[in-house]
């Protein structure tokens, strides 16, 4: 006798993954098990900052020891770090604003001091920073158009912070049949990963058709992606992939939105 295996609660569903590389493909294997059909297609790229001479110049205060603290928040700047052979030296403790991060860190060979243990983001690092490590420099490679609440937030807790632009962040055109199939509403769900991300989707792709879930990764993405115009549907507790995928899989369940995804 053959029992009836229990339908994938993503089954039927298509769901748009605005990053490529190695996330999008660790999310749309993810989706996958849950029997979702995901279309990757990046909507922010990362090119070398306008400003290299100033990176350049901070990099090598850094590995000269002039600064007490890295702060690192996002993968990017790992790499920004890694390809240029950045040594960080031993006297330097290094922050990172999340565990995939701080994953990304040890990957590279860089040594994690500190990680918020609650609210992986910028508000968190804040909230958790070490009692005993309000003074001293700090050094934050990040985005050209990350938000200063980091900066402004460290320097209020009596640190000296350093700004420099590690990467620029750049709009990638998506391709004219994805942007068709959720016009459409054939894609029933779009993962929001940054407000860079939230931006894009914006500008690109609304109005979304009613009924079309956004899910955030994270409150500040949420924020984000309000700002820009987007209604939210979705918000995942915390900063990771497998919290944003978890998170939309629970509001299908709950059957919130079922119709939205019926259409494959």
């Amino acid at each position: 006798m053959t029992v009836a295996q229990k339908p994938k609660p993503l089954a039927g569903w298509r769901v748009l993954v605005p990053r490529g590389g190695r996330w999008g493909d660790t999310v749309a294997a993810t989706l996958r098990g849950y029997g979702a059909v995901p279309v990757i297609a990046p909507l922010i790229n990362f090119a070398s900052t306008d400003d290299a001479q100033t990176l350049a110049n901070a990099f090598y205060e850094l590995q000269d020891g002039q600064f007490d603290w890295l702060v690192v928040t996002s993968a990017t700047t790992v790499d920004v770090l890694a390809g240029q052979s950045v040594s960080v030296p031993p006297e330097t403790k290094i922050a990172a604003v999340g565990e995939t991060t701080a994953a990304a860190l040890a990957v590279a060979g860089y040594r994690v001091e500190f990680i918020p243990e609650g609210d992986n983001s910028a508000r968190g690092l804040l909230k958790e920073w070490p009692i005993g490590e309000i003074s001293g420099r700090v050094l934050i490679p990040q985005s050209d158009i990350a938000e200063p609440s980091l900066v402004s937030g460290l320097a209020e807790l009596g640190l000296d912070v350093q700004f420099v632009s590690a990467y620029r962040t750049v709009g990638v055109p998506i391709a004219e049949h994805v942007a068709s199939d959720v016009a459409s509403g054939r894609i029933g769900a779009v993962l929001v990963t940054s407000g860079s991300v939230a931006r894009q989707v914006a500008e690109q792709l609304a109005p979304l058709p009613e009924g079309t879930i956004v899910a955030c990764i994270g409150p500040r993405t949420a924020f984000d992606a309000r700002a820009a115009g987007l209604t939210v549907d979705v918000i995942a507790e915390s900063r990771s992939a497998d919290a944003l995928v978890d998170a939309l899989v629970e509001y299908v369940v709950n059957g919130s939105a079922a119709a939205s995804g019926e259409s494959s």
